[in-house]
Formats: structure tokens, sequence, C-alpha cells
């Protein structure tokens, strides 16, 4: 007859990477709901960064708009199908710290927190804050928005790669 093997006690460390993983899988998961049940907010926010419409158009700068409907809109459809991809990995990752798979947990986390450091870094920082002047806005600017996102996500992949040296220790 075959024995279980005794439990181990979980980490605190485990414990803390899971609820913050579930946190930020949370988070994103009403952001995409927001954007795809509310679509038209968002989709002004992104219409009205890519027009830099209300930046100081200054002429040495708007040469850089986007005043296509089809190309702002195709750039609001690709950052909700981002989040929710992010979002369904940071889901799965949730589900394998449940599990214990400490390893793909670890795994999944990490791509999904770097998936939001990059949307919101790279895509809304650096692209929408600096090429298309979002800073300029005092109506459209997600700025504040994207930083804590941004460096939520970093908190969380820290706290998520720390060697857990509890485990070693079983």
């Amino acid at each position: 007859m075959a024995s279980t093997p005794p439990r181990t006690p979980r980490s605190a460390l485990h414990l803390s990477a899971t609820l913050l993983t579930a946190s930020v899988a949370l988070y994103i998961a009403l952001v995409v709901f927001g954007n795809i049940t509310d679509f038209g907010t968002n989709q002004a926010f992104v219409q009205h960064v890519l027009a830099m419409d209300t930046t100081f158009k200054d002429d040495d700068l708007m040469w850089r708009a986007i005043t296509s409907k089809g190309l702002q809109n195709t750039a609001y459809v690709a950052i909700i199908v981002w989040e929710t991809l992010a979002a369904l990995v940071l889901i799965y990752g949730t589900w394998l710290w449940v599990r214990g798979d400490d390893p793909r947990a670890r795994r999944f986390s990490t791509y999904g927190l770097l998936m939001l450091m990059l949307l919101f870094g790279a895509g809304f920082i650096a692209i929408g804050g600096e090429w298309f002047s979002m800073w300029q806005s005092d109506t459209w600017n997600g700025l504040d928005a994207a930083l804590r996102v941004f460096v939520l996500s970093g908190v969380v992949l820290l706290v998520v790669n720390l060697p857990d040296r509890s485990a070693s220790q079983r």
C-alpha cells in the first residue's frame, strides 16, 4: 500500500507570492472587464493620447500624432488583448501557487508580471508619456496610473523570484 508523503508546511514567502500574484491577477482582470464593458471611456483616452490633441501642440512634435480612428481603435483593442493575456497568465500562475507547483508558478507569474511591466512601462510610460507627450496633457494623462501598475508589478515580481530558503530546509 502506497503511503502519501507528509504534507510540508508552506512558507510565508510562498503565501506572499500566492496572494500578491492573485491580487495583481484580480486587478488586471477587473481592468479588462472595465475596458470591455465600458469600452468607450478608455477608447477616448487612447484616441486623445494618440491624437495628441490636448498637448502643447508643438509643431516639432505633432508629426507623431496618430489621428486615424482605425489605427487608434486597433491600438486600444491590442491593449485589451494584451491585458487579457496577462490576466490569464497571472490567474494560471496563481492556480499553480495554490497547487504548490512553485517552479512553474514562479515562471508563469514572472511572465504575466513582465507582460504588465512591458505594457505599462514601455507602452504607457515610454511611448504614451514621451513619444505622444501624454505628460503635457492635463486631461488625458495616465502616467500616475501607469506608474502605479508598473511599480506594483515590479514589487510582486521581486517577491515571486526571491529564493525560498525554507523550501531547501524541508
